[in-house]
């Protein structure tokens, strides 16, 4: 009775052994990138708008480069962009990445930027030849990126921004999303946070090599930190645009000088003091007395943050918070209480602030800092970068400047000041136009300090686009030549400039 059970099974067994080597046998599907691009106007005014382009990848592979194409109405043409290499056909335009923004890791994103001239929007997109919408293509390859703060998870970026009148407290967005399960332990290498106070949490107990991911939604409260990272295990905090950082404050008795005191809210959106090797990418900061303001915090990379609608500056890299670099990023709306102190870019301070704000020799030195990339203004209300005397070496290149709604107020009437020694300004594109005040696109100021310095001498302009708008006197005003003996501002014949009431500068240029 048994006999033909044992047949069966041997036949069984004798399909299984034909069988499973075939099922092994089947290749499984390539890994292979799936890009998108989202197109979102991040500010609009009546002559055209700013648009940032996220390229985000929802593929199980990573993609090793991006082309971003699209077509332009009659009648709207791009003027500038930043984080992209850009041609164009007609109104055809394309956007090829850079060296260092060709890969994109499967789930995260990179992005570029570009202002329009005129208001039509962007038509017939396609990224890598698919439509921007979604499509699998091979990407084609590109340099590799190098070692730096991780791509933040790809989101839809914000509407766009108000207009100038716009109250500096926009009314706030809907609260953060109830938590997410931590991806680790809150001591693990990744802190899933999605309410302000788990926020707070993290940032006071954050420790090197930590990652703190925000999940979208509004934070509101007094965010800062005191936790350094180290040069080979940076913390980072990443989110996507719409994880938003607000500050309501200041409130409560402020020390002499600026320190974390219990009892007092500082009133900044993100505050780290004290805290170096950190990358800040990604996410909003908005609605705070200042945006973001690094103090006594080298070596931090700020990477693809918006930063709109604070009382007074944007970005500060102050208390000798040296070897920084801001990058990628927009600064728009600033001083909207204290036009006069609302920079877009804060390095240093000045010397009159060296009391509080001096802890190297007694002098701020925010030194090294570079801005790459940026898009900052319209509706920045002081200088859009301020660079104070007794900083030195720092680099100011391939950024968008965009003067309209400049203040005038405290001497506020450039895209740059440049009270600091040694920089280099090269490869950025200015524009302004009404309503504002403006005189020149650069100027170079020379304070006296104590100890003395050779302030706003020494510092190189090259390869600069200016559109003075039929209002500026100078692309690049040079104050002295006297208080710089030995150490002379150059500028050189790379430069060029349009709509200038005098000139390009008022030296002699260098060929």
């Amino acid at each position: 009775m048994r006999r033909p059970l044992l047949a069966a099974a041997g036949a069984v067994a004798t399909l299984l052994a034909a069988v499973i080597p075939a099922l092994l046998s089947t290749p499984a599907a390539a890994a292979a990138p799936r890009l998108t691009a989202t197109i979102t106007q991040v500010s609009v005014w009546d002559t055209g708008y700013g648009a940032d382009v996220a390229v985000s990848n929802s593929g199980d592979a990573a993609a090793t480069g991006w082309t971003v194409e699209f077509d332009l109405p009659a009648g709207t043409t791009v003027s500038s962009s930043w984080s992209a290499t850009r041609t164009q056909t007609g109104q055809h335009y394309k956007f090829v990445n850079l060296s260092w923004n060709g890969t994109v890791n499967p789930g995260a994103a990179q992005t570029f930027g570009f202002n329009a001239a005129g208001r039509g929007t962007p038509l017939n997109c396609t990224v890598n030849g698919a439509p921007c919408a979604g499509g699998t293509v091979p990407s084609p390859s590109a340099s590799p990126s190098p070692s730096a703060s991780p791509s933040p998870s790809a989101s839809p970026s914000p509407s766009a921004s108000p207009s100038p009148s716009a109250s500096p407290r926009p009314s706030a967005s809907p609260s953060a999303s109830p938590n997410p399960s931590p991806s680790t332990s809150p001591s693990g290498p990744i802190v899933d946070v999605a309410t302000a106070a788990q926020l707070v949490s993290a940032l006071a107990a954050a420790t090197p090599g930590q990652t703190i991911r925000l999940a979208p939604g509004t934070y509101r409260g007094a965010f800062a930190t005191q936790r350094p990272g180290t040069a080979t295990a940076p913390i980072t905090l990443t989110g996507p645009r719409t994880a938003i950082l607000i500050n309501d404050g200041p409130s409560g008795t402020a020390p002499s000088c600026p320190a974390p005191t219990a009892g007092w809210d500082s009133g900044y959106g993100l505050w780290l003091y004290g805290a170096p090797y950190w990358n800040l990418t990604g996410f909003t900061v908005a609605e705070s007395k200042k945006g973001i303001v690094l103090d006594n915090s080298h070596h931090v990379v700020i990477d693809g943050v918006y930063v709109h609608h604070t009382e007074d500056e944007g970005i500060h890299f102050r208390r000798s918070s040296a070897d920084g670099i801001l990058r990628n990023s927009v600064v728009e709306y600033t001083g909207l209480v204290q036009p006069g102190y609302g920079e877009g870019v804060y390095l240093g301070s000045a010397g009159s602030n060296w009391d509080c704000h001096g802890n190297s020799g007694g002098v701020d030195r925010s030194d090294r800092v570079q801005v790459l990339n940026n898009r900052i203004g319209p509706n920045v209300a002081a200088e859009l970068i301020d660079v104070k005397e007794g900083t030195f070496d720092g680099i100011i290149r391939g950024n968008t400047f965009n003067g309209q709604g400049i203040s005038g107020q405290n001497s506020a009437d450039s895209w740059i000041d440049v009270k600091g020694i040694g920089y280099l300004i090269e490869g950025n594109t200015g524009t302004f136009a009404a309503p504002g005040t403006f005189v020149n696109g650069y100027e170079t100021h020379n304070p006296a300090t104590t100890p003395s310095f050779l302030n706003g001498c020494g510092n190189i302009w090259r390869a600069n686009t200016s559109d003075l708008g039929g209002v500026g006197q100078y692309a690049i005003k040079i104050t002295s030549t006297s208080k710089c003996a030995g150490n002379l501002n150059v500028v050189y014949g790379s430069n060029t400039v349009t709509n200038a009431t005098s000139g390009l500068t008022n030296i002699a240029v260098t060929p």
